[in-house]
């Protein structure tokens, strides 16, 4: 999805950003990818809900692989799944519910939480209604956890889509300093971490340098 020749941003692109902005840039910039065991893994859990369709349940009707986006936020991408619930106050008579599939619980979930705020913006302008709430579901313990969309959280989403934005404006992958999380990054091979972390402190004192002699 994209209008006026503007880029867009991809909804996946938010969590990448919010773990490592060198990742985000390699990703969506460079368009490299390199699959492993938890990408994997996390690939062949969302095989299961990726097929578009949907289906009534009790008390609410579920969508799959539903197609997002916002003109506003010039954001776009697909939601795993959204549930609608009756709901008499919504001028359609329903409300949507997002609900993004995670592969395990994590102990920093706020990109996650970010990714789904963004899929509820996205729903709000398609609806002409407030989704005020969503939900992650994590396949391995089968448990959801409940997300209010408040306005902390949608500050948050909206500064980080700004930030992608700059980024792929920049058309540039930054240099970022190596950390522990690189280990766990799929893209550690082509990212080289402990290569570009030392360009990263030759870049940094050539700037120091420049700025002091001006």
């Amino acid at each position: 999805m994209s209008g006026g020749g503007e880029q867009w941003v991809a909804l996946s692109a938010l969590q990448h950003l919010l773990y490592c902005e060198r990742q985000a840039a390699l990703i969506h910039v460079e368009q490299l990818w390199r699959e492993d065991v938890n990408t994997a893994s996390g690939r062949l859990l969302h095989e299961r809900v990726d097929l578009p369709g949907h289906d009534a349940r009790p008390g609410r009707r579920v969508e799959r692989a539903v197609r997002l986006g916002s003109e506003r936020l010039r954001i776009s991408g697909r939601a795993d799944l959204v549930e609608y619930h009756p709901d008499a106050a919504s001028p359609t008579g329903w409300r949507p519910f997002p609900v993004e599939v995670k592969r395990a619980r994590r102990k920093a979930a706020e990109a996650d939480r970010v990714q789904l705020c963004a899929q509820a913006l996205c729903l709000e302008e398609m609806h002409g209604v407030e989704v005020p709430e969503g939900a992650l579901y994590f396949g391995a313990q089968h448990r959801r956890q409940a997300v209010s969309f408040d306005v902390t959280l949608r500050t948050r989403t909206e500064e980080t889509i700004a930030r992608m934005h700059a980024l792929l404006a920049q058309h540039r992958v930054p240099l970022v300093p190596r950390a522990p999380k690189c280990e766990a990054c799929s893209l550690e091979p082509l990212c080289l971490p402990h290569v570009t972390a030392g360009q990263r402190r030759v870049a940094d004192y050539l700037k120091q340098l420049v700025e002091h002699v001006g």
